[in-house]
């Protein structure tokens, strides 16, 4: 599972009848250094499908692969990605090693 941040809505002319009640949302995946604040820029964005109701600059929990269809057994939905949890707060607290590093 990882952390993303939406970044927008995704328009769809047609979709699969078992999606319906949902819609795909665009969130871009988040590093460590991107929740530390000091992050290079924007990874690849990701789909994802949401009946969470998240909303732009919202954090989800993201689930990918086949773990992504599972929490919709035995109706499977055709999904890669989905929003598992809408974040409210994000405290990250790095762990210096030895070497200084985290």
């Amino acid at each position: 599972m990882r952390i993303g941040k939406v970044i927008g809505t995704v328009t769809l002319n047609r979709r699969h009848p078992s999606l319906a009640g949902g819609r795909f949302k665009l969130v871009v995946p988040l590093t460590l250094d991107d929740l530390l604040g000091d992050g290079p820029g924007r990874a690849d964005e990701l789909t994802v499908y949401d009946e969470l109701g998240a909303d732009v600059d919202c954090y989800v929990a993201v689930s990918e692969g086949r773990e992504a269809a599972m929490p919709f057994y035995p109706d499977r939905k055709p999904l890669d990605a989905y929003a598992a949890a809408i974040l409210d707060a994000i405290h990250v607290e790095p762990i210096e090693t030895t070497d200084g590093h985290r």
